[in-house]
């Protein structure tokens, strides 16, 4: 299943982010996009579809997201599968990683297949958009930088292999694992 990964990034945190993913699920250099540099047009070279933003404001995507959200609502992605992942600060308490839910939920109404629920642990906040059920699992994988980055690599190996599985799920006619 030929993979690419879109982000948005102005720290330069979610990019970081976006690469060391691609590392792990074996994606190269160049199926790997800034958001702020291609258009909607280019989910139609890929059949997995991982996109990521950092958590702004109220639980905002971070802005050069706001054009390809618009863009996505009128697309049609039957067929394609999509997981989403987010960085944030868990002292943003009522918002953290929101905008992981801001982007699910635009994709989830486009026809995608959604894959890539994650727990929380360990992280502590009160409430987000990304979690729509308290307590329950993120809807994508949640990454904070800033207060536990020494959970990053452990939190990314992990969502991989249950991405890699739930791609296997996808492809069960040929019961082959990801191929990327």
């Amino acid at each position: 299943m030929k993979t690419g990964i879109f982000y948005a990034t102005s720290t330069g945190t979610t990019g970081q982010v976006a690469e060391a993913i691609a590392k792990a699920m074996g994606v190269a250099d160049a199926d790997v996009f800034d958001v702020a540099k291609v258009g909607p047009d280019k989910f139609d070279d890929y059949e997995f579809l991982i996109l990521g933003s950092p958590t702004y404001g109220s639980g905002e995507v971070q802005d050069d997201w706001y054009d390809m959200l618009d863009a996505v609502k009128a697309l049609n992605l039957n067929g394609k599968t999509v997981a989403v992942f987010g960085c944030g600060d868990e002292n943003m308490s009522d918002t953290f990683c929101g905008a992981v839910g801001v982007i699910y939920n635009a994709f989830k109404t486009t026809g995608a297949r959604m894959i890539g629920t994650y727990n929380t642990f360990p992280y502590k906040f009160d409430a987000s958009e990304a979690v729509p059920v308290p307590g329950g699992e993120a809807v994508g994988l949640l990454i904070d930088e800033v207060n536990h980055p020494e959970d990053t690599d452990k939190r990314i190996a992990g969502w991989v292999e249950s991405l890699k599985k739930g791609s296997l799920i996808a492809n069960k006619n040929k019961l082959t694992a990801i191929d990327v």
